[in-house]
């Protein structure tokens, strides 16, 4: 009664349920989670399901996730798609271990891999992929205040923030893809809420990216950004 007692003031708190359970459901998994890793949400459900739409149909694929979290999107594409290898970046490592946890847990350690860094800054300099996807920090710095308390109290900032215009992280992300994508690889982004058309005119400026587009989420909402390397 006394362990109730302190999961309910812990919620009174602010305290994210899934944080008090440790465990938060994405997709088919019921993962572990912590206050070191973003609770998945059904957009970042979304953004796996449109990679497994382009995925379907190809085989012995190779995919990286920056800012792997949980590993919510690398086990997922492991568990449901044509993958043979996916690296899991995280700058955190707290983060890490509990997406490790999560990798064993789920038998696909022998085909994703954790590599601590920052970006593009965990692989070697001449490491191609099939699928580059990410859920970045999208969220400019000014608009902590207008967050609900159990995210901006309780989520990692490290996974929430981008810097003072929100797209600091994306724009890493875009230039250091067109690196390490092999040709007609997939980029895939999920993006802040009426973000899409800037991300999407982003990857049609320059040479590096072809058939940019965004996909709406199950609330109509255009929250991935997609495009292939040239």
């Amino acid at each position: 009664c006394r362990e109730f007692d302190r999961r309910i003031a812990r919620r009174q708190a602010g305290e994210p349920l899934q944080y008090i359970e440790g465990r938060a459901a994405f997709r088919e998994l019921m993962l572990r989670v912590d206050p070191s890793v973003l609770i998945p949400r059904p957009e970042t459900e979304g953004l796996v399901g449109e990679v497994l739409d382009w995925a379907r149909g190809r085989g012995g694929l190779r995919g990286l996730d920056l800012g792997t979290g949980s590993g919510a999107i690398a086990i997922s594409l492991a568990l449901e798609g044509p993958f043979e290898r996916i690296v899991g970046v995280d700058i955190s490592d707290p983060a890490l271990k509990v997406a490790w946890s999560n990798v064993i847990e789920t038998g696909v350690g022998d085909r994703v891999e954790l590599r601590s860094g920052s970006l593009f800054e965990a692989l070697d300099p001449d490491e191609r992929f099939d699928v580059i996807v990410s859920n970045p920090p999208y969220i400019a710095d000014h608009e902590a205040d207008e967050l609900p308390i159990e995210v901006r109290d309780w989520e990692p900032s490290v996974a929430l923030y981008a810097g003072p215009t929100g797209s600091e992280v994306i724009d890493r992300i875009v230039d250091g893809a067109a690196t390490h994508l092999k040709p007609g690889g997939l980029l895939a982004l999920e993006v802040a809420d009426g973000e899409a058309a800037s991300v999407t005119a982003r990857l049609r400026e320059g040479e590096d990216y072809v058939n940019a587009r965004s996909a709406r989420d199950l609330a109509g909402r255009r929250r991935v950004v997609m495009a292939e390397r040239r």
